[in-house]
């Protein structure tokens, strides 16, 4: 149940998302697998063994799981037929096959072989936060959070959820953070950074168990590297890496949480229940801090970013009113 990477979307108008419609348009197009010639097959299936829908609900939370199933069929195996069956034509028929004909006949040997190919299936798990207005999903994939976010919109279009847009860039007040020595509000510095210089082919410096509050840290910033990636600990309950991307990886929910969670339930489905609520409302408080140490999200009657970066040593920005412009950081 615990998420391990984290992609979160903006939810403009959560009152738009009906949970019952919503549980319809999931059962509609849940999952089914992959048929003679098709390449993978995606489709909603429960978030957990014990349940029997697609859609769990608990506190105006809603929680999903995409299930994706692709056929493993490795190029080698089609060219090892291929070149056996050029072999035989060559030896039989005495001749040499041309370019088009064996492009039809790797063609119909992949017809062939795609039935027999073996599988592999992904779940990637996600909820809606409709008090908050968030669309959280364990992911940390760019591409596989946008995959979701596809099949909920073709499930029950049109989605309102757009990429979150801060009035300060993550990297601004990573690398603000990392020069000061310390983070700021409910936030303190792990041991882990990246940097990277702005340059096309500038230099890339990874830190790893290390003190951030080292000299040598603040040369690489004085020097003109900006911060990617930035180990933090939120409230000294959860440990996370958070990068340039507003993407929340490597998370880890500290043994405080697990043990709160594991006194609160008997059973797999009360245990499920308590680990799930108390996560979902852990991650929505984190994912709020954040935005807010950010500066708030960028309002739409006020999308010029702000005149200068804030210093290491200033407070964060008030937070905005909520938006739904898409205007690139700088």
């Amino acid at each position: 149940m615990w998420f391990r990477q984290l992609s979160f979307y903006h939810l403009p108008a959560p009152e738009q998302i009906v949970a019952s419609k919503l549980a319809d348009a999931l059962n509609a197009r849940q999952f089914q697998r992959c048929s003679g010639l098709d390449w993978f097959s995606e489709g909603w299936v429960a978030p957990a063994p014990h349940l029997d829908e697609p859609l769990y609900m608990q506190r105006e939370r809603l929680l999903l799981s995409l299930r994706r199933e692709d056929k493993v069929l490795p190029a080698g195996v089609i060219r090892d037929f291929l070149d056996a069956k050029l072999r035989d034509i060559e030896q039989q028929e005495l001749r040499k096959v041309g370019r088009k004909e064996k492009l039809a006949m790797k063609e119909q040997i992949t017809d062939d072989l795609l039935p027999r190919a073996f599988t592999r299936t992904s779940r990637t798990a996600a909820y809606f936060d409709l008090a908050r207005g968030w669309l959280v999903v364990d992911s940390g994939s760019a591409s596989k959070a946008e995959a979701l976010l596809s099949n909920l919109r073709e499930a029950m279009p049109p989605l309102p959820a757009t990429l979150p847009r801060t009035v300060l860039s993550p990297h601004t007040l990573m690398t603000d953070w990392l020069a000061a020595g310390e983070a700021s509000g409910d936030f303190v510095l792990d041991s882990d950074c990246e940097l990277k210089d702005s340059s096309e082919n500038g230099a890339v410096v990874r830190c790893t168990r290390m003190d951030l509050t080292a000299d040598e840290i603040r040369q690489h910033i004085a020097t003109g590297k900006q911060v990617t990636r930035l180990g933090l600990i939120w409230r000294e309950r959860i440990r996370f890496t958070l990068t340039d991307t507003l993407q929340l990886k490597k998370l880890q929910f500290l043994d405080v949480l697990q043990e709160e969670a594991s006194q609160a339930g008997d059973d797999a489905a009360s245990l499920f229940e308590a680990t799930f609520l108390l996560m979902s409302e852990e991650l929505g408080e984190l994912i709020d801090d954040l935005v807010q140490a950010l500066g708030g999200l960028q309002d739409a009657a006020n999308v010029a970013p702000p005149a200068a970066a804030s210093t290491a040593s200033a407070p964060p920005a008030a937070a905005a009113a909520p938006g739904t412009v898409d205007v690139p950081w700088d």
